[in-house]
């Protein structure tokens, strides 16, 4: 009996075989159709456990953090394209940096167009050393038209708590990626001229401490605070690593113990390369200027009726010039204008949504509505006010 039930498997799988072979479309579509069960199993598991990901992607150690610096400066050699006299204080700046060089001037009697005053900032980042390179951004605070073809003067930058000790002094010529011609009353401009770059232009002078352990505890501060996270991040670290006794304090903190004689930055290693599974937040964000929606994988839309229809109405007015037949009629030329209005309105298209709809009901509904963006993002908005829609909206 059993050899019977093998060989009628074994005559089925061939006929099938034989069939997909014999009919090459039927064998794409089944291989669409199992891609397709495959693709939705996956997103199904990735809403319901999260996505897998580096905790080092979703999270940084406390004191591990940049530092933003800020300075003023000029910016010489310009072409006629500095501040005027209407900014009154870039006459002031040079005539402070010509004093550290012993050599006193009246600012009031400059006249310059190739200087600009200039705000320079930069990122310090996290255990620079002194001697590191940092990129700096250089900003006009005058009134110059442009900083094309500029050098930045040697410029201190301090940072928010300490306005005595230069971390960064930057220097070097400005790019701004771009141009700036005028001629005969013309002009040309390509990107802002009046923020440029200035790559490797600062030069660290002073590293700031950072603190990795406080006490024997380190604390892993995540970047979206989430409770389900940090939960799961305590707990993937408690079954892998648990000398390091982890505890999820709130939703944004996981506090570790180092262990005795442990060094915090193998410590960090060891952390930052495991991977945990990260919950997806029902969130949708709407940018209403550039007509973008993004909806999460766990947003979810209760049983509700969405209504769509549109109603045109065009107003034409068409110019229409009477003359005579002829020169000589004795007639008069009159022009007089002929107004239409049509008013044109769609079918409404009505689509129903059942219960607990996914993200990709969403969409396909959308897509057999054929909506556009900004239809769209009024029916999000209606889902949410109607209370169908169970997720947040965020509109930037």
């Amino acid at each position: 009996m059993r050899k019977v039930t093998l060989l009628a498997l074994a005559v089925a799988a061939a006929a099938s075989v034989g069939a997909q072979q014999a009919d090459p479309a039927a064998a794409r579509r089944a291989a669409r159709q199992a891609e397709q069960q495959e693709r939705l199993k996956r997103f199904v598991e990735a809403e319901k456990e999260g996505v897998e990901v580096r905790i080092k992607d979703v999270a940084r150690f406390r004191g591990v953090r940049p530092n933003q610096l800020r300075g003023f400066g000029l910016v010489i050699g310009l072409e006629g394209t500095g501040d005027s006299r209407k900014t009154p204080f870039t006459q002031q700046l040079l005539a402070n940096a010509l004093r550290d060089f012993g050599t006193a001037v009246d600012p009031s009697q400059m006249n310059l167009k190739n200087i600009a005053a200039v705000a320079v900032t930069c990122e310090l980042p996290p255990f620079a050393s002194p001697g590191n390179t940092v990129d700096v951004t250089v900003q006009s605070i005058g009134d110059a038209k442009s900083l094309q073809g500029g050098y930045l003067l040697q410029t201190p930058l301090y940072g928010a708590a300490d306005k005595t000790r230069a971390y960064v002094v930057a220097q070097g010529p400005v790019s701004i990626g771009g141009f700036n011609v005028s001629a005969g009353g013309n002009s040309v401009q390509k990107n802002h001229v009046n923020v440029g770059r200035i790559p490797g232009g600062g030069i660290v002078e002073a590293a700031v401490a950072t603190q990795l352990v406080f006490g024997d505890a380190m604390y892993l501060e995540i970047d979206d605070a989430d409770f389900t996270t940090a939960q799961r991040i305590a707990a993937k670290l408690g079954e892998l690593k648990p000398e390091y006794q982890p505890t999820a304090l709130t939703g944004g903190t996981v506090q570790l113990r180092l262990p005795a004689g442990k060094n915090p930055v193998g410590a960090i290693a060891e952390i930052e390369g495991l991977t945990v599974k990260v919950d997806i937040p029902a969130v949708v964000v709407i940018n209403e200027r550039t007509g973008t929606v993004v909806v999460g994988g766990n947003v979810k839309v209760g049983p509700a009726l969405v209504a769509k229809g549109s109603l045109q109405v065009r107003i034409q007015e068409q110019t229409i010039i009477s003359q005579p037949d002829t020169p000589l009629a004795g007639g008069a030329t009159v022009v007089a204008t002929q107004t239409s209005v049509t008013a044109d309105e769609d079918k409404t298209q009505v689509a129903m949504v059942a219960p607990n709809a996914t993200v990709a009901d969403l969409a396909r509904i959308f897509q057999e509505l054929r909506l556009s963006a900004q239809d769209i993002i009024a029916i999000l908005q209606d889902l949410k006010a109607q209370g169908a829609l169970k997720a947040r909206i965020k509109v930037q």
